[in-house]
């Protein structure tokens, strides 16, 4: 691995470990007694709020007196595992989608399926994410599976389009039209050159994913306080940043940093074939 891979994939390894193994972190009662790296908990008001930086609190209180430095390392997990249950769902349902679409012979059905896919697609992403959260409040699983559906459409639009490429060529003809049963087909002339577009659009589904988990933390969607979450952080310490901005600008930094990281991981794994933030459809946020 070149120096500049290193240099790209670094930061955003270890946000993800940071995000994985910072609960743990967080919550040892080795740090019970106050260590640079924590108070020990991350629901325990320890001081006043928004307290500047200190030896005992590195990073300063938030807006009720809890320990900054607890509350980062206890609220990025949630985020992680909703954004790749979200990409792996959805990418799943996206390829299954999209190969049937493609390939099968029942052209109405396809048709129904795909107007439907259309219909979810149309509706503005944060909306439907609202909407579909709300129906089971104080849950991270049901914004996982929120994410999941609204991210669905894209894949199969994508999935489905490579398919029918790859189906059109003379080989793929050739099997048709010898007989070869349909999931013959799809095993050998159909998977082989979908794997790469596929894994590339399960990429950009993270990169959604990502930063929808943020926006649901941030609007106040999943559990609820006092539980750790980036995008809630931001929203809960906006009215101390003059007095601790840490609360604010390290959850936020964070977000970024995983987001645009695997953004240009991605663009140079693929060489820059598959597009940016609209192709991801996260220009549909607002």
């Amino acid at each position: 691995m070149t120096a500049r891979r290193w240099a790209l994939t670094a930061p955003v390894a270890l946000v993800v470990l940071l995000a994985l193994a910072g609960p743990w972190l967080s919550s040892g009662s080795w740090l019970s007694s106050g260590s640079w790296l924590g108070s020990g908990s991350s629901t325990a008001a320890v001081g006043g709020p928004f307290a500047p930086p200190s030896a005992a609190h590195l990073l300063g209180t938030d807006f009720l007196g809890r320990d900054v430095l607890s509350r980062v390392l206890a609220g990025g997990r949630v985020l992680i595992l909703q954004a790749t249950v979200a990409t792996v769902l959805g990418s799943l349902t996206g390829l299954v989608v999209g190969v049937w679409a493609a390939m099968t012979h029942r052209r109405l059905a396809a048709r129904v399926v795909l107007r439907a896919v259309d219909a979810i697609a149309a509706v503005p992403t944060l909306l439907l994410l609202l909407l579909l959260a709300a129906g089971a409040p104080g849950s991270d699983a049901a914004v996982a599976f929120a994410i999941a559906l609204v991210s669905t459409p894209f894949s199969v639009r994508v999935i489905r389009e490579r398919t029918a490429t790859l189906a059109g060529t003379g080989y793929a003809r050739e099997a048709e039209a010898r007989g070869d049963p349909l999931l013959a087909r799809v095993r050998h002339d159909i998977v082989p050159g979908l794997v790469p577009v596929a894994l590339a659009e399960a990429g950009i589904r993270f990169i959604a994913a990502t930063q929808l988990a943020a926006t649901a933390g941030f609007l106040g969607l999943g559990a609820g306080a006092p539980a750790a979450n980036w995008g809630r952080m931001v929203r809960e310490n906006s009215t101390g940043i003059a007095d601790n901005p840490w609360p604010v600008l390290l959850p936020a930094a964070l977000i970024v940093v995983l987001a645009v990281g695997i953004t240009i991981l991605l663009d140079r794994a693929t060489g820059g074939r598959f597009g940016g933030p609209e192709r991801a459809g996260v220009g549909r946020l607002a």
